[in-house]
């Protein structure tokens, strides 16, 4: 049997009231699926011998919840009654079934073929009654997920210790545990033609900017693809500028984090099969906040801010730096410190850009391999690899044991940075400075730093400003500089940031 699709991939069929119909179809659809569940009986009432079809697929269904409030209530409590037990003649066997006895709550009807399909590739089970254009769709989904656990990415000392998984409802319901409030909408769609990816906004409907999720939904729908795995694929069409090494969107594991930018005016975006959700909008500032600023105590939270704004600078800065000031300006350095430098590099063979590179090559090398490899074995080769390998380089005459010292910090500095995505920027400007260093000295770094500020300053997340509050004002400028560099008292925060509407901005009052 041939099937029509449209241009989006979905079926352009109707439910009819054959049911041998109706089989065929399905049989066309999933033809050499060996996962799949069908199942077709005759119920003999009074008067009448009535054909049902269920479907489902196994692995992605509850099977007992099937036998519990379908199967068992058809089979042995309604087999043999009459129609006046059931409901009455002046009701459709449909009708019976649906409201009187089909053991659930969560059922609904649809007249789509696609709808239905849709439904069966979720995890849910589809009824079909023959001499009725319509199905019953049963919510039984049961997918093998892992359980919820400790965020390993954005890992804190205080605060709540779970994560999202990749369970699309548990993510929402952490949200939902954390914010009680009938104003927190939830608006669902699906993305992919062919893995019909389920996506959620999480928003509170009193706060957010009608603009910014107009704007949101706009961008979701303006793109086709076959296929959303991850989250991580929607950041790259979600940015405006793609090019741009900076994350324009954020990304977080962390269930309280999402629910707090919920409650500034956020919007946060949930994707079936990703541990991690999106934050939109997001500006330079959040990506250097961490859970744990707000559960210390703010003198606690802002210096352990600026040591993340100083880790930024030493990833970016430190190894150019030491380049161009060793190669063009070595006048500036304390005398003891030059000799030192000197001592240092007299076995050495390889100029100094070249020695500086070797080394930050090594490092991400062995980062990357402490990635790929399992947890504590990954842990031990960053730690012992670094140590064996810049001795044994030292030795070697390769690289001066100041180099190893530079690129050391270097990369402390980059773990220091709480999201990943943003550190990783660093690193790779990091090799930016050290040529420009190399080549142009000082006036090479000052021309990099001036290029990086000019493109930061030219950057959007969704119609906000990216450097925010540097680059722009507002209404009132002390809101904004609050929870910049300085985190201050909670009781001081009186005041929602600038994505919530100006009229509802007003988060903290004294009784």
């Amino acid at each position: 049997m041939e099937i029509q699709y449209n241009e989006n991939n979905e079926i352009e069929l109707d439910i009819c009231k054959n049911l041998d119909k109706n089989i065929e179809v399905l049989d066309t659809l999933f033809a050499d699926w060996g996962d799949i569940v069908k199942k077709k009986f005759r119920l003999e009432r009074e008067k009448e011998n009535l054909a049902i079809y269920i479907i489902y697929i196994d692995g992605l269904t509850d099977n007992e919840m099937v036998e519990r409030t379908i199967t068992r209530p058809l089979l042995y409590e309604w087999r043999g009654m009459s129609a006046e037990q059931s409901g009455g003649e002046e009701y459709s066997v449909f009708q019976i079934l649906f409201h009187n006895q089909t053991e659930a709550v969560d059922l609904t009807q649809t007249s789509k073929m696609m709808e239905t399909v849709s439904a069966v590739l979720k995890g849910d089970t589809a009824i079909f009654v023959d001499g009725q254009e319509k199905a019953m769709i049963l919510s039984t989904k049961k997918f093998p997920t892992r359980s919820i656990s400790e965020p390993d990415k954005e890992a804190g000392l205080k605060g709540p210790k779970d994560s999202f998984n990749e369970n699309f409802r548990t993510d929402t319901a952490l949200l939902r545990r954390r914010i009680k409030d009938p104003k927190m909408k939830l608006k669902q769609g699906v993305l992919g033609q062919r893995s019909r990816t389920v996506y959620g906004l999480m928003y509170m409907e009193d706060l957010v900017s009608s603009s910014l999720l107009a704007n949101i939904e706009k961008k979701l729908e303006s793109f086709s693809i076959d296929g959303i795995y991850d989250s991580g694929m929607l950041v790259h069409l979600l940015e405006e500028k793609w090019y741009s090494p900076f994350p324009q969107v954020q990304t977080t594991q962390r269930p309280d984090k999402a629910a707090s930018a919920i409650l500034e005016g956020r919007v946060v975006l949930v994707v079936d099969n990703s541990p991690e959700v999106i934050i939109l909008p997001t500006t330079f500032n959040t990506f250097f906040q961490a859970a744990d600023d707000y559960y210390n105590r703010f003198i606690v939270g802002t210096f352990a801010r600026c040591l993340r704004y100083l880790a930024a600078y030493i990833t970016v800065l430190l190894p150019g730096l030491y380049v161009a000031i060793t190669c063009y300006y070595p006048q500036v350095l304390p005398t003891d410190f030059l000799l030192a430098i000197v001592g240092a590099r007299n076995d050495v063979t390889f100029p100094i850009v070249v020695e500086v590179l070797l080394m930050e090559l090594l490092f991400e090398l062995l980062r990357e391999a402490g990635i790929r490899l399992p947890g504590q074995m990954g842990n031990t080769i960053g730690v012992v690899g670094g140590l064996i390998v810049g001795q044994a380089a030292v030795e070697a005459a390769l690289v001066s044991t100041i180099v190893v010292i530079v690129v050391a910090l270097t990369a402390i500095a980059s773990f220091a940075i709480p999201n990943e995505d943003f550190a990783s920027t660093f690193r790779l400007l990091k090799f930016a400075m050290i040529l420009l260093g190399a080549v142009w000295g000082l006036y090479g770094i000052m021309l990099g730093i001036l290029v990086i500020q000019i493109h930061l300053a030219s950057l959007e997340s969704f119609g906000i400003p990216y450097m925010m509050p540097l680059v722009a004002g507002s209404i009132d400028d002390e809101v904004e500089f609050q929870d910049f560099i300085m985190r201050k008292p909670i009781f001081t925060m009186k005041d929602r940031p600038l994505y919530a509407r100006r009229h509802n901005r007003t988060r903290f009052r004294e009784k």
